[in-house]
């Protein structure tokens, strides 16, 4: 039996996507001469921050957008600002350093109408260590450090919800609920797909407790588990069901393979750089969130729309 051919798929806002992909090397798109600069006074005892949450992140976008270390971002940002002729003054990487350890990031989404469509996955990104072709030509050193970044995306808009960072040695299914948490009680999740990985009673009992459904396959020598809980049932129900029509099928019929755009996401995230600037571990997570911040903007400005060709 032969196998089918391939779908060949066309983009059909050619223009707009191309005007999309100029607009992200365009500067007033990442700065805006209107934002608040200086920080508001916070009524406390003691000295008062010189500057507010959002000129901090704006410095710290350029920073990781651009690969720049902090002496050569507090210059590029002091150049703009010069050229603007807005007078403002620069943090120095002296204040950039400790606040970028307990910058409170925002994360931009413009959200979808309707319950969400969550995928969910996880990747890793080096900290420490020699490069791939250094490791084997030479052998990897001791010192190899990476962290995992744990993401949800909007399927419909491809916008990142949800972010988590840990070290290397945290598995993907106990950070699942914690994802879940950083999406509001106000906004209804329809479905969350992830990998097997995911096959456990935490991640189905949290995705339950949403009202959603999940989308995640069996492992290969899953049971029946006791149907003590909504999750232990809807889990139950998804290998019955696998097991009926079978695993490729059932891939196709519950839509399981839109995980993939979650595993692209992760890709462009790399795009901003295959390892982390930052060595203390809470400046980390700061630069990962810049980097969803940034990737929220990108995909805001537009993203291409294909069909499948017949």
């Amino acid at each position: 039996m032969s196998r089918p051919p391939k779908p060949t798929y066309k983009t059909t806002n050619w223009p707009a996507y191309n005007q999309a992909l100029k607009q992200r090397g365009s500067l007033t798109v990442w700065f805006d001469p209107s934002m608040q600069w200086e920080a508001v006074p916070s009524g406390r005892r003691g000295r008062q921050q010189a500057y507010s949450e959002a000129a901090i992140q704006a410095c710290l976008t350029l920073k990781v957008l651009l690969g720049l270390p902090l002496r050569q971002a507090t210059g590029f940002m002091a150049s703009l600002l010069d050229l603007s002729g807005l007078g403002w003054s620069v943090p120095d990487f002296s204040t950039l350093s400790p606040r970028q350890k307990t910058l409170d990031v925002t994360i931009p989404y413009r959200g979808s109408k309707g319950p969400l469509h969550l995928l969910v996955d996880s990747t890793g990104i080096k900290v420490e260590g020699e490069g791939e072709w250094h490791s084997r030509k030479h052998g990897a050193s001791k010192r190899r450090v990476w962290r995992k970044i744990h993401i949800g995306i909007d399927e419909k808009t491809l916008e990142i919800r949800a972010v988590e960072v840990t070290s290397s040695n945290v598995g993907d299914a106990p950070m699942l609920p914690e994802l879940l948490k950083q999406i509001g009680p106000d906004q209804q999740i329809a479905t969350v797909t992830a990998d097997g990985a995911y096959d456990t009673r935490a991640c189905h009992d949290a995705i339950a407790d949403r009202g959603a459904a999940a989308i995640i396959p069996p492992r290969c020598n899953a049971r029946p588990w006791k149907p003590h809980s909504a999750g232990a049932r809807a889990r139950n129900e998804i290998l019955r069901t696998s097991k009926h029509l079978g695993r490729s099928l059932w891939r196709n019929w519950s839509g399981y393979h839109r995980r993939s755009r979650v595993e692209t996401k992760m890709n462009c995230v790399k795009l901003l750089g295959q390892r982390l600037m930052s060595r203390d571990f809470d400046r980390q997570v700061a630069e990962v969130q810049i980097r969803a911040a940034v990737m929220n903007r990108f995909t805001a400005l537009g993203i291409p729309v294909t069909v499948a060709m017949a």
